[in-house]
């Protein structure tokens, strides 16, 4: 409970830090051109990339670099035209302080997160942020606890700020998140799921049911798209359609398709999002849709099952 305690007082003390310094660091990265290069070692390190991830996912190109890194060949990541945002609790880290003379050659803004506002790296910046606790977790108020998670939030703090002034949107972050749920949701189409040719069951108008199921069977989709002798499409028979027409005595050797089928099927545009598919299918209580083209041509086939594997559910 202590610990929980302590960072919640700090994290309750960061509203008063969002200040003249924290909209100062926004307003030089928003006027960057380049790259965010955040950098800190040990535990600030982990939070460095972390902030630098979060930065770069929501509309803000970030990397991490490390700073003994750095002194070795990688300061060669950092352009002119980039900033570079600088984590150290005690404000003189040796591995940053060696970087910075190559930093201000550059011209780069420098942006500083540090617990004390007149330490070098802090003075050395053009703001700095302040990361400052009044005890960490720690019962012998050593080991980075309270600072890493102050440090964490106030990053986060950063980076929504930016994302809300730059006007980020959820299509912005699908873009920077193909492979998760929302990125599958946002830009996966119908036609990127789509069956199309040879694996779409269709039969014609003038055909027997028998001839119809046949085709459901191998196509495996539990419906069939029925055509007209001038290939145009015409309707749809499901496997709904069949137990109707069976409990009416039919039978599926001398029954014509047409006579059975179900008319004006529901059809969608390969265009549409396969999240919309998603919410047709669940209001007609339907689990096939067929995708046409502006002629009102049959391109393909969607079933629920493909959104399901595609992860759109």
């Amino acid at each position: 409970m202590r610990t929980i305690d302590l960072a919640a007082e700090a994290i309750t003390q960061l509203k008063a830090k969002i200040d003249q310094h924290f909209e100062s660091a926004c307003n030089i990265i928003l006027k960057c051109k380049g790259r965010v290069a955040v950098t800190g070692i040990g535990k600030s390190g982990h939070i460095a990339n972390k902030i630098a991830s979060t930065l770069a996912s929501t509309g803000t190109p970030a990397f991490f670099l490390h700073p003994a890194e750095a002194s070795h060949g990688d300061l060669g990541m950092i352009t002119s035209e980039d900033v570079v945002l600088a984590i150290s609790n005690s404000g003189s880290t040796s591995e940053i302080l060696t970087i910075l003379p190559r930093v201000k050659r550059l011209s780069v803004p420098l942006i500083s997160m540090t617990g004390n506002a007149k330490s070098e790296i802090a003075k050395a910046a053009a703001t700095n942020l302040c990361i400052q606790v009044a005890r960490e977790a720690c019962p012998m108020n050593l080991a980075p606890t309270t600072s890493t998670t102050t440090c964490l939030v106030l990053g986060d703090a950063l980076a929504i700020s930016l994302l809300e002034t730059r006007g980020f949107s959820e299509y912005d972050f699908a873009m920077s998140h193909p492979g998760g749920a929302l990125g599958r949701k946002l830009l996966l189409r119908a036609r990127d799921l789509m069956h199309e040719n040879t694996s779409v069951p269709r039969v014609y108008c003038d055909d027997y049911v028998q001839t119809a199921l046949l085709e459901m069977t191998a196509k495996g989709f539990g419906v069939t798209a029925i055509f007209n002798i001038s290939e145009r499409l015409v309707g749809i028979f499901t496997d709904g359609d069949l137990r109707r027409m069976i409990s009416q005595g039919l039978n599926i050797g001398s029954t014509l398709v047409k006579d059975v089928m179900s008319t004006n099927p529901k059809t969608i545009s390969g265009d549409i999002l396969a999240a919309e598919a998603l919410n047709i299918m669940e209001d007609l209580s339907i689990t096939t849709l067929l995708i046409t083209n502006e002629s009102n041509c049959l391109c393909g086939i969607l079933h629920m099952h493909d959104l399901v594997r595609a992860g759109v559910i």
